[in-house]
């Protein structure tokens, strides 16, 4: 006799560069306005902390699949983002001990459907209509990763023409703090990935529009917005 009234829904999982094995996500976590000029961008305040929200696991787009353009929108825009996968976690982590969590990073787009989050805010509701939707997190394989985090150049071209540049080092919360600060309002665990913020020159998608995203010593990201 089956234990479940319903097939269980497969794994989501994440490739791994050089691994045959594949990273088991468990959820996904996003730090907003982690960019002092992105902040600025969006109208927020350079001294108010990075705020956190969720995406669903199965939002994750794999390296080589398309985006389908969603529904329920006329604004969709690209935010590229460092992303911490974790081997480890718990709860109250020290900043002095929360890179021993991180197993790699990865290139991922946080796509954001613009029209609906500024809705959502002029009226004081939630944001999972604009954040948490299908397929509105592609991600590059993750790299294995010890030591310091990366630092260098971070960029998002579409249709070859660059949109976002800027620099890890330019976060306001630096990946430890991150892994912090999370852990004080979630207890943390292994699968756990950590979007960390955008720099500025976020911008609208259309069907039809290539992406290619880059982080430096952390690897690319490519999709094609679908009708």
């Amino acid at each position: 006799m089956s234990a479940y009234v319903l097939t269980p829904p497969p794994i989501v999982v994440a490739p791994v560069e050089g691994e045959a094995g594949a990273f088991p996500v468990r959820r996904v976590l996003c730090v907003g306005r982690n960019y002092a000029a992105h902040r600025r961008e969006m109208g927020g305040d350079d001294r108010d902390p990075p705020f956190f929200f969720s995406k669903p696991a199965d939002a994750l787009v794999l390296p080589g699949a398309d985006v389908p353009y969603p529904p329920a929108t006329a604004n969709l825009h690209h935010e590229i983002e460092l992303v911490v996968a974790l081997k480890s976690g718990g709860k109250d982590i020290p900043v002095s001990e929360a890179l021993s969590h991180v197993y790699g990073y990865a290139v991922g787009v946080d796509l954001t459907r613009r029209d609906l989050q500024n809705a959502a805010k002029d009226k004081g509701q939630p944001w999972e209509a604009s954040k948490a939707f299908d397929a509105s997190a592609p991600i590059s394989a993750i790299r294995k990763w010890d030591g310091a985090p990366p630092q260098g150049a971070i960029a998002l071209a579409v249709n070859g023409a660059a949109r976002q540049d800027g620099a890890l080092a330019d976060m306001i919360w630096n990946v430890a703090e991150i892994i912090a600060e999370a852990s004080r309002l979630w207890t943390l665990a292994p699968g756990d990935l950590i979007f960390t913020g955008t720099p500025e020159g976020v911008g609208p998608l259309v069907p039809g529009d290539v992406v290619h995203g880059e982080i430096e010593g952390v690897g690319a990201l490519e999709f094609k917005v679908t009708a």
